[in-house]
Order: C-alpha cells, then sequence, then structure tokens
C-alpha cells in the first residue's frame, strides 16, 4: 500500500508509524485508518518488530476523528456513528493491546477524543511538557469512545473519568503523569531522544517475555488471584524454554551484556 496520510519504517527492529496530517492535526479520516491497519499488519507480522513508536507529524498527536468525514447534512437523520467505531476504531484498539511487542505512544501536543484514547491504548506513554489530552466527546453530545469508557476509570478512577469525560477540559502532561495516566513527560526537546532511547532498548530486549506481560496485565480483569496465579505459572513454564531465558542466565552468570533475539 502507497502511504499518503501516515510515514511508515521498520528498520534494526524498531517500527515507526507517524500519524501524518498535519494540516488536520492527525485527525483520522478512511483513508488514515485504511493506512494504518495496513502498517499495523506489517508490524505484526514483519518477523522483525520487536518495538513500535507512534508519533503525530506537526504540532500535534492526533485530534481524533476528521468532522469532515462524518458531516451530518441539514435535516438528515444523521450519522451512524456506531458503525465506524465497529469498523475502524475497535480493530485499531485491540490490534494496538494486542500487538506482541511493545508499543509506546510519543505524544508531541494535542491528544484529543480518539486521538487520547488511541495513545492510552499504547503500552507506555512519553508526552512532551507541551502536550495535552482532552476528552472532546461531551462538546458533541458524545460519549467518550476508542475505548475511553474503560480506560480512563482504570487509569485515573471513577470521579476522575467523570470530570474528564463530562467537562471536557485539557489536562497538560504534567497532570496526567501525577493522576497516573501516562508514563512520562519530557520538556519538548528531550521528546524524540528520550522515546529514541526507548525504542533501542525495546529493540534488543527479550521481546517474548513482554509480549506475555502485556497480555497477563491486560487481560487480569478477567480472572481471580487464583487463576491468575495459574496464568502466571503458565507463562513462566514457557518462557523457561525460551532462547531469551537462557541467554539471559547466560550473560549473568558470565557478568556480561546479554544479546536478546526476542525468541
Amino acid at each position: 500500500m502507497s502511504y499518503q496520510n501516515i510515514a511508515f519504517d521498520l528498520t534494526d527492529g524498531i517500527a515507526r508509524l507517524t500519524l501524518n496530517r498535519p494540516d488536520k492535526l492527525n485527525s483520522f479520516n478512511m483513508a488514515m485508518h485504511e493506512e494504518v491497519r495496513d502498517a499495523l499488519e506489517r508490524t505484526r507480522s514483519s518477523g522483525t518488530s520487536r518495538v513500535l513508536v507512534i508519533s503525530g507529524a506537526g504540532r500535534g498527536f492526533c485530534a481524533g476523528q476528521d468532522l469532515g468525514d462524518r458531516a451530518v447534512t441539514p435535516g438528515s437523520q444523521g450519522v451512524d456513528l456506531g458503525e465506524s467505531i465497529e469498523l475502524r476504531y475497535k480493530p485499531l484498539l485491540l490490534t494496538l493491546r494486542k500487538l506482541p511487542m511493545p508499543v509506546i505512544a510519543a505524544v508531541n501536543g494535542v491528544a484529543a477524543g480518539a486521538g487520547a484514547n488511541i495513545a492510552l491504548a499504547c503500552d507506555l506513554v512519553i508526552a512532551a511538557r507541551s502536550a495535552s489530552f482532552i476528552q472532546s466527546f461531551s462538546k458533541l453530545g458524545l460519549i467518550p469512545d476508542s475505548g475511553g469508557t474503560w480506560s480512563l476509570p482504570r487509569l485515573v478512577g471513577t470521579a476522575r473519568a467523570i470530570g474528564l469525560a463530562f467537562l471536557g477540559e485539557k489536562l497538560s502532561a504534567e497532570q496526567a503523569v501525577q493522576w497516573g495516566l501516562i508514563w512520562r513527560c519530557v520538556d519538548d526537546a528531550e521528546l524524540v531522544p528520550t522515546v529514541d532511547q526507548l525504542a533501542q532498548q525495546f529493540a534488543s530486549a527479550p521481546t517474548r517475555g513482554f509480549a506475555r506481560t502485556k497480555d497477563a496485565i491486560y487481560t487480569s480483569g478477567q480472572r481471580t488471584l487464583e487463576q491468575q496465579l495459574d496464568l502466571e505459572r503458565d507463562y513462566q513454564r514457557e518462557l523457561g524454554y525460551s532462547a531469551d531465558y537462557a541467554e539471559g542466565v547466560a550473560a549473568f552468570m558470565e557478568k556480561r551484556a546479554p544479546k536478546f533475539t526476542g525468541r
């Protein structure tokens, strides 16, 4: 696929997906959805990807849905927003969560609406100090979608989730860190080098272990403690036979840096 709305690169185990509609604050239209879906499939199936970095071009990360794609004609009965969720946003969010590797969101500016919740679906969110997060749905008479009603109360609690959803107020990156919404806030000039260093670290790390860690944590709410202990047993049993575990132990005993392959 030839990309017009995103940029994609896969080099040295690092997949980089950049939302690239800066004149629209990287808001999603149908074409961008298709291109992102293709890039994520390439990331998943490449056999060489060890980490994915998602960022936005220009002065924003993502303003969510391009409302020009959802225009309501005066006098019409409205528009089926549920179809867009089912066919586009739901697959996108589930794919991000299920990718068998770390996913980093590098938030360089505003992340609003679905754009905010796509960032929150990533495993680690690193934001520039000037960045902000806005649950802008209430301004349009809508609910937070793209997993917003699921992730917000789990990350910040019910009271703050309701406040963010009802008021649609801008939450600074610094406040987002204090509330536990994101992992880290850095000075604007440090965003790219910080994310690059983290991506390089993950690209040489034990990827298979990260994949099992993601699955165990993200699905833990479905199980009792006893069931979770059983899952941990099963995953540790599997990982104990992995090449990365053998390499990690050997490197520890030999007092050298490990050379993980992700297998």
